[in-house]
C-alpha cells in the first residue's frame, strides 16, 4: 500500500506529525477524527499516496494532521438526463433522440485515483455512446427497439466506464423526434395502408355475400313456395317499422293472363 512506499523523508514527517498530535493530544483530537455518513465513503491520501486499497467509512475514522487529507465519495445512484442529440440513421434519417442514465460509484479510490471528475466524463461518454450505437441503427429499428438500444448503450458504458469504479446500472431512451415532413409523409403512408386494408377486407364482403346470394337463389328456383315464404317475411319487416305505404308485387304470369284479355 501507499504506507509502504512514502520513503524515509516520509515516515520522518509522518513520525514527526505523529508525535506532535500525541503531544497535543485534546486540542489536536479534533482535526484527527472524521465523520463521513452511510452513504459516502472517505479516500485518504498519506503525502499524496493512497494510505489503503480500501476506503474508510461509513462512521468515523482517524486522520493525521498535516500529512493526510482524504476525500469524499458519494455512493448513491446518480440520474442525469442526455442532451437531445441530432443523429443520422444507417437509413440518412436525421433524429434528435435524448434519453437518461442511472449510474452510481462501485470503487471510490479508482473514481478517484483514475479519472479527475467521473461524473462529468460519464456525462461526456453517454452522449458519444448514444450517438454511435443509434448511427448503426435504422429507422424502424430505433422506433420498435428501444428495449434493445438501450441495453446496448448501458454495456458499452459499464465498459468503458469500469477502469473509472463507475457501474452504469439503467439506460433509458426518453423521446425520439422526428422531421416534420418525416412525420407527414409516415402518416400518409399509414393512412394509405389503412384504406387499402378496408378496400381488400370489403371486397372479400362482397365476394362473400355474392356466393351467398348465389346458393339462395338455387334453393328458391328448386322450391317456388319458398319464394313465397320470403315475400311473406319482408311484409313482415315492413309492417315492423310501421310505415305508412306498402307495395304489393304481383307475379309477372298474373299480370300477362289480365293482359291477354
Amino acid at each position: 500500500t501507499g504506507n509502504w512506499s512514502l520513503g524515509c523523508i516520509g515516515w520522518v514527517i509522518v513520525i514527526i506529525s505523529g508525535l506532535f498530535t500525541t503531544l497535543l493530544f485534546p486540542i489536536t483530537i479534533w482535526f484527527c477524527l472524521k465523520i463521513v455518513q452511510e452513504y459516502e465513503r472517505a479516500v485518504i491520501f498519506r503525502l499524496g499516496r493512497i494510505t489503503d486499497r480500501k476506503a474508510k467509512g461509513p462512521g468515523i475514522f482517524f486522520i493525521l494532521p498535516c500529512t493526510d487529507s482524504f476525500v469524499k465519495v458519494d455512493l448513491r445512484t446518480v440520474s442525469f438526463d442526455i442532451p437531445p442529440q441530432e443523429i443520422l440513421t444507417k437509413d440518412s434519417v436525421t433524429v434528435s433522440v435524448d434519453g437518461v442514465v442511472y449510474f452510481r460509484v462501485s470503487d471510490p479510490i479508482a473514481s478517484v485515483a483514475n479519472v479527475s471528475n467521473a461524473d462529468f466524463s460519464t456525462r461526456l461518454l453517454a452522449q458519444t455512446t448514444l450517438r454511435n450505437v443509434l448511427g448503426t441503427k435504422n429507422l424502424s429499428e430505433l422506433l420498435s427497439d428501444r428495449e434493445g438500444i438501450a441495453h446496448s448503450m448501458q454495456s458499452n458504458l459499464d465498459e468503458a466506464t469500469d477502469n473509472w469504479g463507475i457501474k452504469v446500472e439503467r439506460v433509458e431512451i426518453k423521446d425520439v423526434k422526428l422531421p416534420h415532413q418525416l412525420q407527414r409523409a409516415m402518416a400518409a403512408e399509414a393512412e394509405a395502408s389503412r384504406e387499402a386494408r378496408a378496400k381488400v377486407i370489403a371486397a372479400e364482403g362482397e365476394m362473400n355475400a355474392s356466393r351467398a346470394l348465389k346458393e339462395a337463389s338455387l334453393v328458391i328456383a328448386e322450391s317456388p313456395s319458398a319464394l313465397q315464404l320470403r315475400y311473406l317475411q319482408t311484409l313482415n319487416t315492413i309492417a315492423a317499422e310501421k310505415n305508412s305505404t306498402i307495395i304489393f308485387p304481383l307475379p309477372m304470369d298474373i299480370i300477362s293472363h289480365f293482359m291477354r284479355k
